[in-house]
């Protein structure tokens, strides 16, 4: 089959490589239709992962077809058109146990450990197809939009953390397509006023297509400044940093309510400056600051559901796909501003 391999930092190569099969009772081999693009996939490919030893395949948010299932596979068989995620509860430890399967030590996850959706099949091992995020895609859901539930399901995880209350007003700081889910996902779930926040213009161009009520470039004025005088001087109920951004991390909590809650949803990579923290300000607000991580395979399966109803507008996130030989293109386009977000598709 193809695939595209990376073969580390810097270096990935679209080549031939063996097809897998089924050979235990419990895997299932999928043939791909659609792997959408991550960012964590970008900064792989520059970067590499502690948990990625190359080579080997990436790509977690994935659709495709089932076509051999081992005997003792329940709940799936030949035909089914299935999501798949990333997160892969081990299953049996004790955060496993208590449904916190992405706060699971072993941590594992589709495109990482196990191989991804950048290639024309991907076998699923006993691990996932008894434990993990994979999901039976409705009828009235299209394949880039199935692609989608995997980030989707980690924002409803974030989302559950935060609490959010009917009529709050709620920040997202960074406007890429997480930041955008989240909006949705805040206006689907009844928040009031909601702000978005962006460095580059061009980006938070791109975002006014989703419902957010105020809109600010950082570029051309303060954040936290412009969150007071929108909230009367208030502050956020709820701030989500959903950029890779120690600055967001500071503002974020100077523009949270009391008893607001902010949560560090995007991870910063190695080597960030430290983020100067005012503690009296979490401390005599009463605030709290938390951080959500991935999801679990419940938040995948209700991400799906939530698309088929419309609660989020897929079609708006995919604006440009390519074929597997350009999955380079592909990731260019994203870092370029060109596009929302980019999927590898295949014919």
């Amino acid at each position: 089959m193809k695939a595209a391999v990376f073969l580390g930092p810097e270096r990935m190569e679209v080549m031939e490589i063996p097809t897998p099969s089924v050979s235990g009772p419990w895997e299932m081999l999928v043939k791909v239709r659609a792997c959408s693009v991550c960012g964590s996939d970008i900064r792989i490919f520059h970067y590499g992962n502690p948990r990625i030893t190359p080579p080997a395949v990436m790509g977690h948010e994935i659709v495709g077809d089932v076509v051999d299932v081992g005997e003792e596979v329940k709940g799936f068989r030949i035909g089914d058109r299935v999501a798949i995620g990333a997160d892969v509860p081990c299953g049996i430890c004790e955060m496993c146990r208590k449904g916190l399967g992405n706060n699971c030590p072993l941590h594992y996850s589709i495109g990482y450990q196990f191989p991804g959706g950048f290639a024309e099949y991907v076998l699923l091992s006993e691990t996932t197809v008894k434990y993990g995020p994979v999901q039976i895609v409705p009828d009235g859901v299209s394949d880039l939009g199935a692609t989608l539930a995997e980030p989707l399901g980690c924002c409803i995880n974030g989302m559950e953390l935060a609490g959010l209350k009917p009529g709050e007003t709620v920040v997202v700081i960074g406007t890429g397509p997480i930041g955008c889910m989240l909006i949705e996902l805040a206006r689907y779930l009844g928040a009031g006023k909601i702000i978005a926040v962006q460095r580059s213009r061009k980006r938070l161009e791109m975002a006014k297509g989703f419902p957010a009520d105020v809109f600010i470039c950082t570029e051309e004025e303060d954040p936290v400044r412009r969150v007071l005088e929108e909230t009367d001087g208030e502050g956020a109920d709820i701030v989500f940093t959903a950029a890779v951004s120690p600055e967001a991390q500071e503002w974020a909590v100077k523009m949270v309510a009391h008893r607001g809650r902010v949560n560090l949803f995007a991870g910063l990579p190695p080597g960030s400056p430290p983020v100067p923290l005012d503690t009296n300000l979490i401390h005599y607000r009463e605030a709290f600051v938390f951080g959500s991580h991935g999801s679990v395979p419940r938040h995948h399966k209700l991400a799906l559901r939530i698309i088929e109803r419309g609660g989020i507008s897929s079609e708006k996130y995919i604006t440009h796909t390519f074929p597997l030989d350009r999955i380079l293109d592909a990731f260019e386009a994203v870092e370029r501003r060109d596009a929302m977000k980019t999927a590898i598709v295949f014919q």
